[in-house]
């Protein structure tokens, strides 16, 4: 005979769960139960992030299109037939510093002066791009490694003074979040 347990949820989250586990399980039961396998067994928290959303794919989607229509344009413009460095800047892997003086200058008859200053500031705003997504990247990782540490953090009650702070945290874990924050 299986026994049952009672769990307290807030009213709206139990609803939520009751129509999602009519829609999908025989039971509330097999709902959470499979749910809590996916989690362990794919060793993911449901905590964490996966990376890009859908909406971010398609922003960034768009914003090559309008960047790859802008470049089609100028080219129809100019009558100029693509160069390399207009192809890496249509796919944003920018050349590095030595192979750009050597496509540019072979090319300089064929471009005129104004063309050398948009792509070279083309060029700039990637690089800057670049390093702005990196920062962001290192930002989202400290704010994951501080919310972690944060859950870690027990308020300890006292009966003769203010209650206190307590960090449940193993010296090791402690002594290796240490390094990596000095690193940063």
């Amino acid at each position: 005979m299986k026994t049952f347990s009672n769990i307290r949820f807030k009213t709206p989250t139990a609803r939520t769960f009751q129509k999602f586990s009519k829609r999908l399980f025989k039971t509330h039961s097999e709902a959470l139960q499979t749910m809590l396998d996916f989690f362990y067994y794919n060793e993911i928290s449901p905590k964490e992030r996966f990376g890009p959303t859908a909406r971010t794919l398609e922003n960034l989607i768009k914003k090559r299109f309008n960047g790859m229509a802008a470049i089609m344009k100028e080219m129809d413009k100019r009558g100029i037939t693509p160069t390399r460095a207009m192809m890496e800047l249509l796919f944003e892997h920018a050349p590095q510093n030595n192979k750009q003086k050597k496509s540019l200058s072979s090319n300089k008859q064929d471009m005129p002066i104004k063309d050398d200053a948009f792509f070279k500031s083309a060029f700039e705003t990637i690089e800057l791009q670049k390093e702005n997504t990196v920062m962001k990247q290192n930002l989202e990782q400290l704010q994951q490694q501080f919310m972690e540490t944060l859950e870690k953090v027990e308020v300890t009650k006292s009966s003769f003074g203010r209650s206190k702070l307590h960090l449940n945290m193993k010296r090791k874990e402690f002594n290796h979040l240490k390094a990596s924050l000095e690193t940063v």
